[in-house]
């Protein structure tokens, strides 16, 4: 007969209810794990069986966590961080010049710079596989947390994270947004206040996405209202081909228009003006505390930093 124990561990039953307790929607998390949503009832139920009292309950539509849930949930996130903490002691006695390196990058980032890195560092590490996931905020953090990627590329601060302690960051750059318009009162100016840019409906990234919050937040604190949203796109070179054809307005980042031809959009009666105040943010490395102490991200950081040192990034972005 199986201990407790056992019945708890067996069959990625903590992956299923720690997935669960993330989503707080049984289709959604089935989806995610790949089986089916009364697989995954059947799971549930059988661990709350071996814990002997429910985990969640439901209020209306909406899941919740029972205090026992809520413990599970502490323990299990506990049980996961001793688990990805060996396994980083295990990988810093490998090679730095072997095995597989997994980046999570914020699907609204320019890649050009990493992939022309990882192509450079493959010439003298062709025993090095790097690996690029474009992902949500989200799917970095769960990836982050779940050891699923070893370095995650995204934009900081990032306030929707509260707790910062089994995290390390290394910044690559700071950025800022450019105002992209049509109206030819501004386009003299050096920089435009936030209350002169809702002349014209904007086309914006998604609502979740890490630009569109910080600019939200950047309007919620100048106290001018949120300007008309005529479509949003989860690429900037989507969001600028269709500002420039609607005519409406938009901001993106200043690393993005190093490759955009400014000449040209003038000529086409489509300026770029830096906001006044400043839209800022950075680009950086996030990953997990003494993941960098694993030979081959160390050697990672360290060539990356020596790519840098021979032509910075905002260099390299051009054209």
């Amino acid at each position: 007969m199986k201990t407790t124990q056992e019945n708890i561990f067996a069959s990625k039953t903590l992956s299923y209810f720690l997935q669960l307790s993330e989503t707080m929607n049984y289709t959604q998390a089935a989806q995610i794990l790949g089986i089916t949503q009364p697989a995954l009832t059947q799971q549930i139920k059988k661990l709350e069986k071996t814990m002997g009292t429910p985990l969640f309950y439901s209020v209306g539509k909406k899941l919740r966590l029972t205090d026992a849930g809520l413990i599970m949930l502490k323990t299990t996130r506990e049980i996961y961080d001793l688990l990805n903490d060996a396994n980083d002691q295990i990988q810093q006695t490998t090679s730095s010049t072997t095995g597989q390196i997994n980046l999570g990058i914020l699907a609204s980032i320019e890649t050009k710079v990493f992939e022309d890195f990882a192509l450079e560092l493959y010439k003298d590490n062709p025993d090095l596989e790097i690996n690029f996931h474009m992902l949500t905020r989200k799917e970095i953090w769960e990836s982050l947390e779940n050891n699923r990627i070893d370095l995650a590329i995204m934009y900081l601060p990032d306030e929707s994270i509260k707790n910062w302690k089994p995290y390390s960051s290394k910044k690559i750059i700071s950025d800022d947004l450019l105002f992209i318009h049509h109206n030819p009162s501004l386009a003299k100016k050096k920089r435009v206040r936030l209350k002169d840019v809702n002349d014209r409906p904007w086309v914006m990234y998604p609502q979740d996405y890490y630009l569109n919050q910080t600019l939200h937040e950047a309007f919620k604190n100048q106290m001018v209202d949120w300007p008309k949203v005529a479509a949003r796109y989860t690429m900037p070179e989507q969001i600028l081909k269709f500002a420039i054809n609607s005519h409406t307005n938009t901001a993106l980042p200043n690393s993005f228009m190093l490759n955009i031809d400014l000449k040209k959009l003038t000529d086409d009666d489509i300026w770029v003006t830096e906001l006044e105040p400043k839209v800022k943010f950075d680009l950086n490395f996030v990953y997990r505390n003494k993941k960098n102490e694993i030979p081959r991200i160390e050697r990672f950081l360290e060539k990356f930093d020596e790519f840098l040192a021979e032509k910075d990034y905002l260099t390299r972005l051009g054209k």
